[in-house]
């Protein structure tokens, strides 16, 4: 048996060392993990067995070394849901949430009985299974073109009514052009010359396709911005998210589309910019 405080205790130094941002919380995240139990059940006990210890150390070693949490986990938290994700899918991070309640916000605004919203390049399915999930009224579609993830989308989406389709975003939803409501995209916004300053977790581990976007981190922005201006109705909003220091150029790839109206970018939660709106002008 082995004492749960000096384990516990052991693995924020070695995760401090490894330079994990939040070793604590790791470390008491993969000890519930191998426990089978929530962060509070830790009070409730006080040794590992041998096998616990063990599954425990190896852990350890593999965040200490920089793999992502969520692959140890094999799960995410997003909003109110717990999302399967691992190897090939992009990790859905809590900044996400703000472009989520913008959007809700934005169905709750419409005088509509089912309003159509479209998630492009769902990844986990995140997006698009936090709108069915908390607006069942919508009607919801997203589109995904990486294999792996739209696995993942398929399992993250089971038993929402959701329009799940394996696809580029650049041309999705024809079938839909001038009758959504809502588009809600979280695309690729790192430029190729940013790889240096990527966390290790998500540079070496998130799949490319989700990460990178052209010199400027803009190409895939401008591919939903023109999606986005063939789907939408007259008044139909769009909001994308970006990289913080994006508060600026990306709205500008709206302005320069030349189809929308109300340009203006938002924060999240820390107050950092995250995610442009638009609405789309009349034709």
């Amino acid at each position: 048996m082995t004492d749960l405080r000096a384990v516990l205790t052991d693995a924020t130094r070695r995760l401090t060392e490894g330079g994990v941002a939040s070793p604590r919380n790791d470390a008491e995240l993969l000890l519930a993990h191998v426990l089978g139990t929530g962060r509070a059940g830790l009070l409730l006990v006080d040794h590992l067995d041998d096998a616990q210890t063990h599954a425990y150390e190896a852990l350890v070693v593999r965040r200490a070394a920089r793999e992502p949490l969520q692959h140890l986990t094999a799960t995410a938290a997003f909003r109110y849901r717990d999302l399967a994700v691992g190897p090939g899918v992009f990790v859905p991070r809590p900044e996400t949430e703000s472009l989520v309640e913008w959007g809700l916000t934005v169905i709750d605004a419409l005088e509509v009985a089912h309003p159509v919203v479209v998630d492009l390049g769902t990844g986990s399915g995140a997006i698009a299974g936090a709108v069915a999930s908390e607006r069942p009224h919508a009607r919801v579609h997203a589109v995904e073109l990486s294999d792996d993830a739209f696995a993942y989308a398929e399992r993250n989406l089971a038993g929402l009514d959701v329009d799940l389709r394996h696809g580029d975003l650049a041309e999705a939803f024809a079938d839909l052009d001038g009758t959504v409501d809502l588009v809600l995209a979280n695309p690729p916004y790192i430029p190729l010359t940013a790889w240096e300053s990527v966390a290790v977790e998500a540079r070496d581990h998130d799949p490319a396709l989700a990460l990178w976007s052209g010199q400027d981190g803009l190409d895939a922005m401008r591919d939903v911005a023109a999606t986005a201006g063939r789907l939408l109705r007259d008044g139909g909003a769009v909001g994308a998210e970006h990289a913080d220091v994006q508060g600026e150029s990306a709205p500008a790839v709206f302005v320069a589309h030349g189809g929308f109206v109300d340009v203006s970018d938002r924060t999240d939660l820390a107050g950092r910019p995250r995610f442009v709106t638009a609405r789309r002008a009349r034709r």
